[in-house]
């Protein structure tokens, strides 16, 4: 297929023959688009596809699955999604209904039900309720998908959107409640409201009744700063507001004030992660950091109290200390106790501290498993609500999940989860084993990875990959349907690779795969799949790999410079363009994770790993690059103008691009199924698997 050229492209950025396909909903690129989706499916979208595509909707869409509940006030909240009701039900129940079999669940808003009444693409972006009467939400609708949303005020009582209620017209942003009349507003929304990431510049009060966008400003950033924000929190009696902007990705710069405006800085490293509960603060540093006398260490988490803080105090109780593989993976407030989630060369750890002006004092949580995912978070979805009690979830990628509930309000005296919810198995995990190995990277880093898949090594086992490596993310090895059904099931082999540039063993391991180390967090991903082949796992046509966003930028690069260790890839939502990626929707937000191309040394090792100009007519696997157009997040002009050139230069290319799913894969469970069930059809084909064999 030969793409139409628009109009001359001579003086286009680095003279870019395929500028053209940027152009979201322009005529040309959207025939273009149409085109070659069309072929793709035509090619894959066979009877195997539908069956599969079918299966995965009716796993998606099972009643039994686990509903995902929040608490506030008496009642349980959860956004639920099956075939009845495809946008999706704000539902509400109480907890002893919720621990039966089959909970009565009552209706707050049918997404459904809306979309059609108002002829919107509404997809659910979630809700802010007011927290202290619990009678009005903010409810963010999407439409399509994409990140920006629209706000409106809903009666909870009523079922209703109040007349002359709070309306915030679609925009990047959110907002939180000062009072039942009152809203901060941090909304891109207004003439020069927003930075040069697409997001809020600034925080402004709204009142009831008034004009969003005549609302006084009470607090800016920059435009070339990525976001400014304000919230309120009510863990130290009376409301306080919290006023944040993020200089970049991994800085975060905060005031204490009120409704009129920050009044005094919060003085910590850019860079560091900090929370308040009541008058006690925790920080966790990214880098040293010698606030008086002492240094204290990268990825240790620090304790003080607030005022003391804020007083000139600096005498910080050390309550977590990092070592080579062990570190924090991430810590919450709860009804004034801390708790700490902690990976233990990738095993979960979890401890309780209790906050004190002499000695916070450590309680190990010994009563939850040792192995597998585990995680913690609380039931209550305000902290200033919380009452000890938090929820549990455990899995490992042939155990499906289960839920249970604990109360950490007195750690001394612990006791085993209570079981909640436990999910279906969704697929047929008979023979199949979890085992944990290591890959050695170009320069001797060890690079773990989980393999699940039948006992015996055969030297061809279709093998399907995948991984991320980016801006401090921790892949975990969960239950997956997607690959349990499609993949596992069949006699096929699934390996998640935790790359340099994720989260798993701290900042070094972050920074080791960021900027300049991107290069390296992808010769990560080769190193794995050539240990697949070193241990007789499979070889290399037999290996198909897939990753979406970041790891599209992954995918892309083992096109372009691993292509004779896959057989086949599939690159979703993907950065590929990194010479262009900063003037596209939000990309300079990501500056600090990748570089800027337009400094020069920046350049010379963007380039490196910029897909999109690195191919060249080398032999390539067959690859299938799928976007989404409502995707306002990552421009699928990335996707598309890969494509474009892939199948200029006459290699193997498949392109997809349905219209919604914003940063994801669809906005119901049909269209999520239709996606991923597509994408394997491919990469089964490719590597000569499509019979099972």
């Amino acid at each position: 297929m030969t793409a139409p050229d628009p109009r001359p492209t001579l003086n286009a950025p680095d003279d870019d023959p395929h500028l053209w396909l940027e152009e979201i909903e322009g005529p040309t690129a959207l025939a273009w688009v149409k085109e070659r989706s069309q072929a793709t499916l035509a090619l894959f979208g066979d009877g195997a596809f539908g069956r599969d595509r079918d299966t995965l909707t009716a796993i998606l869409d099972r009643p039994d699955r686990i509903p995902n509940i929040t608490r506030r006030g008496r009642h349980l909240y959860n956004f639920w999604q099956d075939a009845a009701n495809p946008r999706g039900v704000w539902r509400r129940t109480t907890f002893t209904s919720y621990v039966t079999p089959e909970p009565e669940w009552e209706v707050v808003l049918d997404l459904d039900a809306l979309a059609r009444t108002e002829q919107e693409d509404w997809v659910w972006a979630g809700s802010t309720v007011e927290p202290v009467e619990r009678q009005r939400a903010m409810l963010r609708l999407s439409r399509g998908g994409s990140d920006a949303v629209v706000h409106r005020e809903f009666d909870i009582q009523t079922r209703s959107f109040p007349a002359g209620g709070f309306l915030l017209p679609q925009a990047k942003g959110g907002v939180a409640w000062l009072d039942q009349d009152t809203l901060l507003i941090s909304t891109a929304l207004g003439e020069g409201m927003a930075t040069a990431s697409g997001y809020a510049r600034t925080v402004r009060l709204w009142r009831r009744g008034a004009d969003p966008l005549t609302a006084p400003v009470v607090f800016e950033t920059r435009r070339d700063f990525m976001s400014a924000w304000g919230g309120v929190d009510r863990t130290g009696g009376a409301p306080r507001v919290w006023y944040m902007e993020k200089p970049a990705f991994f800085e975060t710069n905060g005031w204490l004030g009120d409704a009129t405006g920050p009044k005094s800085r919060i003085e910590l490293p850019a860079d560091a992660h900090w929370d308040v509960f009541g008058d006690w603060l925790v920080v966790k540093l990214r880098t040293p950091w010698s606030p008086a006398a002492r240094t204290y260490e990268p990825d240790a988490l620090l304790g003080i109290g607030l005022s003391a803080f804020q007083a000139g105090s600096r005498n910080f109780s050390i309550l977590f200390e990092p070592a080579a593989r062990r570190v924090l993976e991430g810590f919450f407030w709860n009804d004034g106790q801390l708790v700490l989630s902690i990976l233990d060369n990738l095993k979960p750890r979890f401890e309780i501290v209790t906050p004190s002006p002499a000695d916070w004092q450590h309680h190990t949580i010994g009563t939850l498993p040792a192995t597998g995912v585990v995680q913690v978070w609380s039931l209550d979805s305000e902290d200033a609500d919380t009452n000890g009690e938090v929820l549990v979830a455990l899995q490992d990628p042939i155990t499906p999940p289960q839920v249970s509930l604990m109360d950490v309000s007195r750690p001394e005296m612990l006791a085993s989860p209570s079981v909640l919810k436990r999910g279906p198995e969704v697929f047929d995990a008979a023979g199949l084993r979890v085992t944990q190995h290591e890959a050695i990277s170009v320069d001797g880093e060890k690079i773990p990875y989980t393999q699940v898949g039948p006992s015996a090594e055969t030297g061809d086992a279709p093998v399907h990959m995948t991984g991320y490596g980016g801006f401090e993310v921790t892949l975990q090895p969960t239950y997956a349907a997607s690959v349990g059904k499609l993949w596992l099931e069949r006699g096929g082999t699934h390996v998640m690779a935790n790359l340099r540039g994720g989260g798993e063993f701290g900042s070094r391991w972050h920074d080791a795969g960021r900027r300049e180390g991107k290069f390296l967090s992808h010769e990560d991903f080769a190193a794995v799949a050539a240990d697949l082949v070193r241990r007789g796992v499979s070889r290399p046509g037999r290996i198909a790999a897939e990753g979406g966003s970041n790891g599209g930028l992954l995918i892309a690069n083992m096109l372009t410079r691993h292509p004779e260790k896959f057989g086949a890839l599939f690159c979703t939502i993907p950065l590929v363009d990194m010479r262009r990626y900063t003037r596209l929707l939000a990309g300079a937000s990501w500056i600090d994770e990748y570089g800027d191309p337009d400094k020069p040394d920046d350049w010379a090792f963007l380039q490196r790993i910029s897909a999109y100009h690195t191919a060249g007519p080398s032999a390539y696997p067959p690859i299938l690059l799928a976007t989404t157009r409502r995707d306002d997040r990552v421009h699928p002009g990335h996707a598309r103008k890969m494509a474009a050139k892939l199948e200029s230069l006459g290699h193997r290319v498949h392109f997809y691009e349905p219209e919604a799913g914003g940063h994801g894969y669809g906005k119901d469970n049909s269209e999520r199924a239709s996606f991923i069930a597509l994408g394997y059809s491919f990469l089964r084909k490719a590597i000569g698997w499509e019979d099972g064999s």
